[in-house]
């Protein structure tokens, strides 16, 4: 069994304990001649968890499965993609410089922020481990507030008990940004820090007035929320967006369209960011620019668009939306051969 450089131990205890996260689910044969290579996603209410089941469904191609064409997929012959969740993209770009995961996702300010040594990693060493494999998605950021709540704007959250998410999450830097934009200090408000699922039920149990999530729509947690409890999204518009766009080029001026929430029938503006799909620089070139080739396959965009509503926006042309981080070598070259890439040397 090859598993790029993982001890078999560790490489089975992550399988067992990752049962059903892949596609795949817990039917692995452990062939000798099987490789296996992990995505740190997410939470499983949040949009990494369930991107990356079908990112990892088109791009394994186990021993024994049915070749390219109509009725087989189109992966890596004899990979397997693992699932993990992961608080998000902080922990992610960490663990893949710490050699600990293979490949992970993370918004687009996230990753250079952790490359460059700046933003909320300054001070600490670059990162340079780090190298980017493909753009998927825009992420939105969802501020939910509390049925009753009376929040109609950011400027209301102050002195309310509001969710900046946990430590190590994406979520938690974008609130703080947004706070600061508005003249709102975490003092302004009674922080929370929790997860997605952990803010919830305390939403539920009138213990928490509004949260902080980013993440692709719909996201499943948000729609069980609005539905069971009529919270509603806040906009996030004004002067002191204007200037956070200004001044952090990742941010991009993006809606969550209406209807796709329960209950909440007309647009919401908002700010949002690119998810990156990123991997460890020492990953073999050929292996990444396998990997890459068979993510943008035809075969597999008929399954990413039939497997979540985010999977119609990952699509060729946007592969580069978001990257300012140094593409792997693998991916730099797939990108040239189809003329997507202008400059993809690192």
């Amino acid at each position: 069994m090859r598993h790029l450089g993982l001890p078999r131990r560790r490489l089975v205890a992550s399988l067992l304990g990752g049962c059903g996260l892949a596609a795949t689910g817990c039917r692995w044969t452990l062939a000798d001649d099987a490789r296996f290579l992990r995505i740190g996603t997410g939470p499983i209410t949040g949009t990494y968890y369930p991107v990356g089941e079908l990112i990892a469904s088109v791009v394994s191609s186990p021993p024994g499965a049915r070749p390219c064409g109509p009725e087989g997929g189109c992966g890596v012959p004899d990979l397997v993609v693992v699932v993990q969740t992961s608080k998000g993209s902080v922990d992610n770009v960490s663990a893949i410089q710490e050699g600990q995961i293979e490949s992970g996702f993370s918004q687009s300010d996230i990753a250079y922020g952790a490359f460059s040594g700046t933003g909320i990693f300054a001070g600490r060493p670059p990162m340079q481990n780090l190298r980017a494999l493909a753009s998927l998605y825009l992420e939105s950021v969802h501020l939910v507030a509390r049925a009753g709540s009376g929040i109609a704007s950011v400027a209301d959250l102050r002195g309310q008990r509001v969710s900046l998410d946990v430590e190590g999450s994406g979520t938690l830097v974008e609130a703080r940004l947004i706070l600061d934009a508005f003249g709102l200090s975490e003092r302004a408000v009674t922080p929370v820090y929790a997860s997605l699922v952990k803010s919830i039920d305390l939403m539920r149990a009138d213990e928490l007035d509004a949260l902080f999530f980013v993440g692709g729509y719909p996201a499943a947690a948000v729609s069980e929320l609005a539905r069971d409890t009529g919270a509603k999204l806040v906009p996030i518009v004004g002067p002191g967006i204007e200037a956070l766009l200004g001044k952090h080029r990742f941010f991009t001026k993006h809606t969550i369209p209406g209807g796709t929430y329960p209950g909440l029938d007309e647009d919401t503006p908002t700010i949002g960011v690119a998810a990156l799909w990123l991997v460890s620089a020492g990953l073999d070139e050929d292996l990444v620019h396998a990997i890459t080739e068979a993510l943008w396959h035809p075969n597999a965009a008929k399954v990413l668009a039939a497997g979540h509503p985010k999977g119609k926006e990952i699509r060729p042309e946007d592969a580069l939306r978001g990257v300012a981080i140094p593409l792997h070598p693998g991916a730099a070259r797939y990108y040239r051969e189809h003329g997507i890439a202008e400059n993809g040397d690192e």
